[in-house]
Parts: structure tokens; C-alpha cells; sequence
């Protein structure tokens, strides 16, 4: 299914990437997910129907339609770009015209990720290399203190992730990467996976 279909399907509108660039150093240009590779990364990957996934730098909220569409989960939405998160809630008006729930289950916050409160609620993160490790150690630490404060298994989804990501997720000891998902372009470029990390609730 192309890219405009997939939209159609959600009554949606997520096509095309950010113009211009960022001014700050520490955030990258925004680019939705391709919906093949999100269909993709759900044939290995299973949401339950308890499970809240953040979209740390949403844009338009691709991903939190798509999975709450095809599996009926909660999600928050994180975008620091006003006009985008204009164009999500946007989004989100026409989608909950057909979707019963769906304006009570999809959230957006237009905010800097730092300042996002992680809540219990919250069980899975998706990264799809939207600012330095700097910010995503910051953020990261967040989840930790969520975490601690409410126990709880915690997965961090990355997708064309900087090998800064992948190295300090994996040094700092709590979390365990149990799944990489290598695409078609990986020969060419190793960051073309997906890497799930899984933050296991302790007994």
C-alpha cells in the first residue's frame, strides 16, 4: 500500500518531510516512519492492549494513528514544532470521526522532549532519531525515574538510530537489547534497522 493510501486509510494526512532545518544543532529535520517499514517493525514486534507508546518527536503523529488503528493502544505524541503539532491535532480530528475512542486514547504535547513528564502510564518509547544523545540520555534518565518511582517493563524502540544511542543504551547496565531488525537497505547502511531495548520490571 503506498504511502497516500495508507494516509487515506487513517483519514489522515502525514505525507512529506519538514522544509528548511532546525536551527538548534541538538534536533534533526523531521521525516515520518515509511509505512511499510512500520508494518515491518509490528510483524516481530507486539503491543499490548495495556501498553502506551510516546512518539519522542511525532511530527505529524503517524506512528500514534497507525497503532492505535491497527491495535488499539493509548499513545502520546512529543512535538516541539508548533505547526506540526497543529497539523496533529488536526490529524487527530478527522481520524476520531471514524475511530470511537480515539480521542481519548491519542495525545499530543507540543514541548520540548526534556520537559515531557514520563508517567506510569507510559510502557513504550519510539525514537526515530529525532535529536543528539545528549537529549537522549537526558530523556532516557526521565524513564528511569519513572521507573523507579513506578515499576514497571519499559521497551525503547530506535530506528536509524546514531550509534551514540545504541552504545549508551547498552552500557549503562539496565537495558537489554532483545531484537534487531535489519531492513533492506542495511547492507548499505547499518542504521537502516530497527533496535528494541526492553527495561525488565524487577520482582
Amino acid at each position: 500500500m503506498s504511502e497516500q493510501a495508507y494516509d487515506q486509510l487513517l483519514v489522515i494526512a502525514t505525507t512529506g518531510n519538514q522544509q528548511g532545518f532546525n536551527a538548534s544543532l541538538h534536533h534533526n529535520r523531521y521525516e515520518p516512519t515509511p509505512y511499510d517499514l512500520l508494518d515491518k517493525l509490528f510483524e516481530h514486534y507486539s503491543l499490548s492492549p495495556e501498553d502506551c507508546i510516546v512518539d519522542v518527536g511525532c511530527g505529524k503523529g503517524r506512528l500514534n494513528f497507525y497503532v492505535h488503528h491497527f491495535f488499539g493502544v493509548k499513545s502520546v505524541g512529543i512535538e516541539m514544532n508548533p505547526t506540526f503539532y497543529t497539523e496533529a491535532l488536526e490529524n487527530k480530528k478527522q481520524y476520531a470521526k471514524k475511530h470511537k475512542g480515539a480521542e481519548f486514547h491519542i495525545n499530543f504535547c507540543n514541548c520540548l522532549a526534556q520537559k515531557y513528564p514520563v508517567t506510569a502510564d507510559d510502557t513504550v518509547f519510539y525514537f526515530f532519531n529525532p535529536f543528539s544523545v545528549a537529549i537522549f540520555i537526558a530523556f532516557v534518565n526521565k524513564i528511569l525515574a519513572s521507573v523507579e518511582k513506578s515499576p514497571r517493563t519499559v521497551d525503547v524502540i530506535l530506528f536509524f538510530a546514531s550509534q551514540d544511542y545504541s552504545d549508551y543504551l547498552e552500557t549503562n547496565g539496565v537495558f537489554q537489547l532483545i531484537e534487531e531488525i535489519q531492513l533492506s537497505d542495511f547492507h548499505k547502511d547499518p542504521r537502516e534497522r530497527f533496535l528494541i531495548y526492553r527495561l525488565s520490571k524487577m520482582d
